[in-house]
């Protein structure tokens, strides 16, 4: 309805002297025309604890709590406090990433000037209206978009464009909101205000979550948990029918019989893991001033195979830096160089050119400015009138030299080609007055600049092309430039660069991605379209940035990094902040994402093992209508010194190897061997005592055993290669299990067996490793013949 009343909204061309009347602004203000200041677009706190709340993993543990409860099965809720704490890490996690994000704080303008009714007043920013007429002068922020219509501006855009040259605005030019006044002084009527403003826009897109991007691994538990979740409630039912109805067993024993099977077959404990692993890891980086937002970035990271990086600010260091100059028509060149010093000087150490000259050329003569004449966008120089009466300019060739640039076109050339920036010293024949230059020039030298080499760039860059990360430099400078930068800077294909202003459809992007290693004179918008062409193309890709100009960018990319020295805007937006800007940092992101990606793949193992083997056991036992052998006590038992305790400790090793394959896969070709192995030989024992006439608690018993023998065997094979500490873990998991087993017996359900049943349980146990040998074989075998096929398909 709000919408509709704001298009039906009569604008109002209000003379500038004049301004709006009380009425009309009133009116605007009823209609929700007024530049109010958007809210973040996050969830609320009560929707993410709701969010991880109300799942439906806790409403099935929820209903078998309730169960036990009834039953008085107290000992038999071991899981809860795993569920819980998955919970609660989940909220947390969600509520520090809202944080962030809240705090994202684009535009800065408290106040401006306003007139209405043939007054100036100066009023809070969001008490602006639709139409109003706004006055600007330097230092104004522009607090929402408008229209100029009377008087000029210089204006800076680089909050919005990235571009920090100064646009001059003159009548009927439009102001973005966000971007600065420089100098000039000006009236405007404000034409996008509130929600429809550019920078308000830009807030929204930055703080919208990113909804269904998961990295690899979190997508493959919650694939695994979504299966689980289908299979456990109709194994559920018909495992409490078949005991409670055909087995005529009693209401207690056939709920903690299902109830047994089900944790079982959900790897609750495996969440937990990977949240107190990555949380580890978010604390080892921070250590090395490496901030992270969202703790799943640490594991795409590890899995990214393109980096999108800019030039300014990555490969180079922010400022600038005199590497050469050059004299002209054999100048002394110490006598000029002190005349340069000697202009530099005078003049303010307003921009990093200035500062970087300032800090090459300060050994002067001594001689003193008359007039000092800063540089302007407009004029395109720095200019100076020095004491004995002469007049010096220093800017851009093309705009210093004029019709003289021709004939030093290809000397010029010559430095760009390196990749440096090119500035002319001259001495002015005419007479110096803030307009662009008519007279002709004497050229003294040429100084030429860059931004240096970042410390370690060339190390960071090696790293990953030794790793099978391509490198993409997106840059808004000169495509040349860009590509000699990047080549001194060690980038594999930095030769292949192309200008962005020359794409145009979206296939141009789609082809460009990959032909080309440097992009060159690229904007805000073509730096997202270049991040969805990657991703088109089934990239993972990292995105570093430090502007506002970066934002949504970095918000499009798989990974985003942002400097800490760079814009708050883009800092808050991106999941993992340099708090150093330092570039070469990077590896060891990288190679702490490969550390947590490796472990938990190979310790998620030890869950699935546990998962296959419930769910065939419990279809196993359904289908001979047998009674479920195990209690939910004793799967926690064993779940505790098999899985639980080994899981944390191995997950927080040191690991360096390189990511292969899928997750999933990998973590299924380690369990399927273990988990048919344990329900190969447990169910074997099951029959053997029914046909035996074994009692059921004795069964139990040894099955808790079995199971327990089959799990360290596993867990001896997950571990290797046996180190000290994978020693003394396995010998005190052992121990531990073994004085549960002994003065836990009540609280666990241990029995004492019978010498038939141990008889059985040593047969069995002693089956379980050339079981386990041979079906892991088999496994192994299946999956390279796999990987062949899938790999011939993918040549084809």
């Amino acid at each position: 309805m709000e919408q509709e009343n704001r298009v039906r909204m009569e604008r109002i061309a209000a003379d500038p002297q004049s301004g709006l009347s009380a009425e009309q602004v009133k009116r605007r203000f009823a209609q929700g025309e007024n530049n109010y200041k958007v809210e973040s677009s996050t969830l609320s706190v009560p929707e993410i604890v709701r969010s991880n709340v109300c799942t439906y993993f806790n409403l099935v543990f929820a209903v078998i709590a309730v169960l036990l409860a009834i039953v008085g099965a107290w000992s038999d809720m071991l899981f809860l406090p795993i569920i819980v704490a998955n919970t609660c890490i989940g909220i947390i996690q969600e509520v520090h990433s809202k944080k962030v994000l809240d705090k994202l704080s684009i535009l800065n303008a408290p106040h401006a000037v306003v007139i209405r009714d043939g007054k100036r007043q100066e009023i809070p920013a969001d008490q602006l209206v639709l139409d109003d007429i706004v006055e600007f002068s330097a230092g104004s922020q522009i607090p929402a978009d408008a229209k100029v219509v009377s008087g000029e501006l210089q204006v800076n855009e680089s909050l919005i464009t990235g571009e920090s040259d100064e646009i001059e605005k003159r009548e009927g030019d439009s102001l973005l909101s966000g971007s600065f006044v420089v100098s000039g002084k000006a009236c405007a009527r404000l034409e996008k205000v509130g929600k429809d403003s550019y920078i308000s826009k830009l807030t929204l897109q930055a703080t919208k979550s990113k909804k269904g991007e998961q990295s690899e691994m979190i997508r493959s538990l919650n694939y695994l948990i979504m299966v689980m979740g289908i299979i456990i409630i109709p194994i559920g039912i018909a495992l409490f029918v078949q005991s409670f109805i055909y087995n005529e067993g009693t209401f207690h024993d056939s709920i903690t019989g299902m109830v047994a099977a089900i944790i079982g077959m959900i790897p609750e404990g495996l969440y937990l893991l990977t949240s107190v692993a990555l949380a580890v890891s978010s604390v080892r980086l921070a250590q090395k001033k490496v901030l992270i937002h969202d703790m799943k970035c640490i594991e795409t990271l590890a899995r990214v195979n393109v980096l999108c990086v800019d030039k300014t600010g990555t490969i180079t260091e922010p400022g600038m830096h005199v590497y050469d100059f050059s004299v002209l028509d054999g100048a002394d060149q110490l006598e000029i160089s002190q005349l340069l010093a000697d202009f530099v000087a005078a003049q303010e150490k307003d921009n990093a050119t200035m500062e970087a000259l300032k800090a090459h050329f300060s050994n002067g003569s001594g001689m003193r400015a008359r007039e000092v004449y800063s540089f302007s966008s407009e004029t395109k120089y720095s200019g100076a009138v020095m004491n004995d009466g002469k007049s010096y300019v220093i800017g851009a060739p093309e705009f210093v030299l004029r019709g003289q640039f021709a004939q030093y076109q290809e000397q010029i050339a010559t430095y760009s080609s390196k990749g440096y920036r090119v500035l002319v010293f001259a001495q002015y024949e005419g007479t110096l007055d803030r307009k662009p230059l008519t007279e002709p020039v004497l050229p003294l030298c040429f100084v030429m600049l860059a931004n240096p080499i970042r410390k370690g760039a060339k190390e960071t860059f090696a790293y990953f092309a030794e790793n099978d990360v391509d490198i993409k430099v997106i840059s808004g400078d000169n495509p040349l430039t860009v590509s000699v930068i990047a080549a001194e800077a060690g980038i594999v294909g930095a030769e292949r660069f192309v200008d962005a202003s020359t794409l145009k459809e979206k296939e141009d992007y789609y082809r460009a991605v990959e032909e080309y290693t440097v992009f060159g004179r690229v904007t805000p918008s073509q730096k997202r379209m270049l991040v969805q062409a990657l991703k088109e193309h089934k990239k993972t890709v990292a995105m570093t940035g430090d502007g506002v100009n970066d934002v949504l960018a970095l918000k499009d990319a798989d990974c985003s990094v942002a400097m800490a020295s760079g814009s708050e805007a883009a800092s808050n937006v991106a999941q993992l902040v340099l708090l150093d800007s330092d570039f070469s940092r990077m590896p060891s992101v990288v190679a702490e994402g490969r550390r947590v990606v490796n472990n938990i793949e190979r310790t998620a193992a030890l869950y699935i093992v546990k998962n296959i083997f419930s769910m065939l056991l419990a279809i196993f036992s359904v289908i001979l209508m047998l009674d479920y052998p195990l209690e939910p006590s004793q799967v926690s038992l064993i779940s505790m010194f098999t899985i639980g305790i080994p899981s944390f400790v191995l997950a927080l090793e040191p690991n360096k190897e390189l990511i292969r394959g899928h997750f999933l896969t990998n973590v299924l070709v380690r369990a399927l061997p273990a988990g048919l192995t344990d329900f190969i030989v447990v169910s074997g024992l099951v029959i053997f005592c029914r046909e035996f006439q074994v009692d059921l608690d004795c069964l139990s018993t040894s099955c808790t055993i079995l199971v327990a023998i089959v799990g360290f065997m596993i867990l001896h094979r997950i571990a290797r290669p046996m180190n000290t500490g994978h020693i003394v873990m396995l010998v005190g998991v052992i121990a531990g299990w073994i004085l549960c087993m002994l003065f836990g017996r009540s609280f666990f359900g241990i029995t004492e067996i019978s010498k038939q049943c141990e008889m059985l349980m040593v047969i069995f146990a002693i089956i379980t490793e050339p079981v386990l040998r041979y079906l892991s074989l088999i496994v192994e075998w299946i999956s390279a013949r796999c990987r062949m096929i899938h790999a011939r398909f993918s040549r084809a």
